[in-house]
């Protein structure tokens, strides 16, 4: 029996097992197969036993229906072979957990919240620890709890101290006191007298006042309404909406702006006109809203001792504006109208009962949430025994070192999974037995008492970690879970208090959040793998100090790349790292791209991997972390599209299409060649944007391509032309890009 139409198997069914991985990044070494019979191989086999087994079949050509069994069960046998000389994803995930590789936790996106009081208070008030704050709830998308990371204290600040000097120094050392015998001070704290110049007769740029506050009252990061009384300014030569002046508090490194934005300030740079009083000699008083610093601290300036801020005679960039002669002051009054905090992307939960324990060993309990973020101070497990006093239970990574008696447990922050010490009974040492033989045949034993003696030391039992006692209560006293991707939100979208906060009339949040970072999968787990063998936790090489550096800002880093320096004369000793941070990357989709601002190293993160190289750095290597020197780029291009494109609907989509290109390729994350971010150094060709173009469809061809560069300097941002159609960013710059229709940054494609 025959049939010509049936296909032949080898060449349709020849696909690996799905479920295999395919490890590239490992070396190639030569592999020695259990079975190494092949497809061919089987199908002959079988083809050689069938005259011994079934006589009558005399037709073996390809065609035969029978032929084609063979092959059928031949296939499935060369695919039991391929799963049995090959090491399966299973296995090498039991691998990973001998070595004692877990998967990371989702990381949670930071923030600052910034509470509003809905009137001044009589004392210092204090918002708790935890105090949950939500996103808008819609339809479709789920609310995003942030939680607060700390107590937030708002004072009663006093001014102790009010001076004036003619150059913004740094640290400050000639300044002239404006208070004595000049100014009194009333019950309520406020200070008004005759009136003070706040700048030299001829003001100069530099010229600057400080207000130095009462050390005693926790004022850091509140939010100040500074209300200034003066006369209305209007022959000072000043643009009242643009005033030169810039806002400043010192945090302890460097001075830092305090004011939000220019509406915050109803002085209009000490001018006390809303437009309708100019030309008129009155006195009028408005307030100044200055967020100070979370990190505020005591200083001591020259005599001065206190909380310093300074307001800065500065030069406009129009350089139109200037103050002509020196605003007066008669009288000062400071109030916190609310602070700011730091928050976490998460909630937290407490006083949550695992259950009861069994007595037994390798007990596993299940938290009712999944995602749990890393442990902090009181946030551990209580083991309540049925007679006896609640016990503190320790958390531990694993229990290679724990013994019987110690109290500890584990916790997979993945899968909210909670485990107590376990039993494993060893098989006694080869040792043992032999010297027990030996002496049995010196000394002279009977065979019975030689199997009772062998039998006791045939099993060996070992407690790691100790064992809750049966009939305890098993208790979580507190744990945050949360993080992810979802919770970097825009600025200005945690609005919704959980809970009512007496005394708050509004929360917000001015900054975007960010660094939230999603559970780490398998697939990046096992490329992690190799790093961990290679470094071994300790930084010496480049690569280990770019994989390190990786590890301890996991969510909050994106890229590091640590240059070749190590060996130059000049720094030895030192390591250089250039740290990209992560950020939110839902702007290169909305055709916005993402301003550099995004990606500043802020001094948290940056203490927090400092510490944790500290700790893995050879003896005597100083490490330092900085950020890329990002070059802004902005393309205008013609493009010519194809004759059934002539659609301005269609038109419009290739446009943005092209611009949402130019934007991801254009990206220290996103961009480059290989789609992981552009490259270090690596300078942009018009041929770039050329290639670039051609593979979105619908352009037939290219008109004139010019590219604009953009640096930063003191004043801001600068435009200008590329000089030969190239880009060059520096040794160690990285390209970015970003819409801002004022400084003309974003790409402008037109039709032809």
């Amino acid at each position: 029996m025959e049939n010509t139409h049936l296909p032949t198997l080898p060449t349709l069914l020849t696909l690996p097992p799905p479920f295999l991985m395919d490890f590239d990044f490992l070396p190639k070494l030569p592999k020695s197969d259990l079975d190494d019979r092949t497809f061919k191989d089987l199908v002959e086999e079988c083809i050689l036993r069938i005259p011994r087994y079934c006589p009558e079949w005399t037709n073996y050509n390809p065609g035969d229906p029978g032929i084609t069994m063979v092959e059928l069960f031949a296939w499935l046998t060369d695919q039991m072979m391929l799963r049995f000389n090959q090491v399966p994803r299973r296995n090498f995930v039991v691998f990973l957990e001998m070595l004692g590789i877990r998967l990371l936790a989702a990381a949670p996106a930071k923030t600052e919240l910034t509470f509003y009081l809905s009137a001044t208070l009589p004392k210092t008030y204090e918002i708790p620890a935890g105090t949950e704050v939500a996103t808008l709830r819609t339809e479709t998308v789920e609310a995003v709890v942030f939680s607060t990371d700390d107590p937030l204290l708002i004072g009663k600040p006093k001014i102790s101290h009010f001076l004036t000097g003619l150059i913004d120094e740094t640290e400050p050392k000639i300044l002239r006191d404006r208070l004595t015998n000049m100014w009194t001070q009333s019950q309520d704290g406020s200070w008004e007298g005759r009136a003070q110049p706040i700048f030299a007769e001829s003001p100069e740029v530099g010229n600057c006042f400080y207000l130095v506050f009462n050390p005693d009252e926790p004022i850091a990061g509140n939010v100040l309404a500074v209300k200034l009384r003066g006369e209305s300014a209007s022959s000072t030569g000043i643009n009242p909406d643009s005033p030169p002046r810039r806002w400043e508090a010192w945090n302890g490194q460097y001075w830092q702006q305090i004011l939000l934005q220019e509406s915050d300030d109803g002085t209009r740079g000490f001018s006390f006109s809303d437009g309708s009083q100019l030309g008129m000699n009155t006195v009028g008083e408005a307030d100044v809203v200055l967020h100070l610093p979370r990190a505020f601290p005591i200083t001591y300036f020259g005599s001065y001792q206190g909380r310093w801020v300074r307001c800065v005679y500065d030069r406009q960039i129009n350089g139109n504006s200037r103050y002509t002669a020196s605003p007066q002051l008669l009288g000062i009054q400071v109030r916190s109208i609310g602070g700011t905090v730091s928050a976490s992307h998460c909630t937290l939960v407490r006083d949550e009962v695992l259950g009861i324990s069994d007595g037994n060993p390798g007990q596993k309990f299940q938290l009712q949430n999944t995602s749990i973020l890393p442990r902090q101070e009181g946030e551990y497990i209580l083991v309540l025994p049925p007679a006896g006093l609640p016990e503190i239970w320790q958390e531990v990574n694993d229990f290679a070192d724990s013994k019987a008696n110690d109290k500890h447990y584990t916790i997979d922050s993945v899968t909210g999974e909670v485990q107590f010490g376990f039993l494993i009974r060893e098989p006694a040492q080869i040792r043992s037995q032999v010297e027990l033989r030996s002496k049995v045949q010196v000394s002279g034993v009977n065979t019975l008492q030689l199997q009772d003696a062998l039998q006791a030391v045939t099993e060996m039992e070992r407690q790691y970690g100790a064992i809750p006692p049966k009939g305890s209560q098993i208790r979580m006293v507190a744990y945050r879970t949360g993080g992810g991707q979802q919770g970097n939100v825009q600025r200005d979208t945690l609005r919704i208090p959980k809970t009512a906060i007496p005394y708050v009339e509004r929360v917000t949040n001015h900054i975007p959040a960010r660094n939230g970072a999603d559970a780490e999968s398998l697939d990046n787990a096992v490329m992690r793998v190799p790093s961990i063998l290679r470094t071994r936790d300790r930084a010496v090489t480049p690569e280990d100090f770019e994989t390190l550096a990786l590890q301890a800002g996991r969510g909050a880093v994106a890229r590091v790349y640590c240059p070749r320096r190590m060996n130059d004369k000049t720094n030895r000793g030192v390591v250089d790292l250039l740290v990209v941070p992560q950020a939110n990357i839902e702007g290169v989709n909305r055709g916005e791209g993402i301003h550099p601002s995004e990606f500043m190293l802020n001094p948290a993160l940056q203490q927090h991997i400092l510490s944790y190289l500290d700790e893995r750095r050879l003896l005597g290597i100083e490490v330092r972390l900085s950020e890329p020197k990002y070059v802004g780029v902005s393309v205008q291009a013609e493009v010519g599209l194809e004759p059934e494109y002539n659609n301005l609907q269609v038109q419009q989509t290739i446009i943005q299409s092209l611009q949402i290109a130019l934007y991801r390729f254009l990206n220290p994350l996103t961009g480059g060649i290989d789609g992981k971010g552009w490259q270090f150094g690596a300078s942009l060709y018009t041929s770039d944007i050329i290639s670039l173009f051609q593979k979105t469809t619908g352009v037939r061809f290219l008109g004139a391509i010019l590219l604009f560069e953009l640096h930063q300097h003191d004043s801001g941002w600068t435009r200008s032309l590329a000089t030969g159609g190239t880009i060059n960013p520096g040794e160690f710059g990285l390209i970015c890009s970003w819409s801002d229709h004022q400084l003309r940054s974003n790409h402008a494609i037109t039709v032809i």
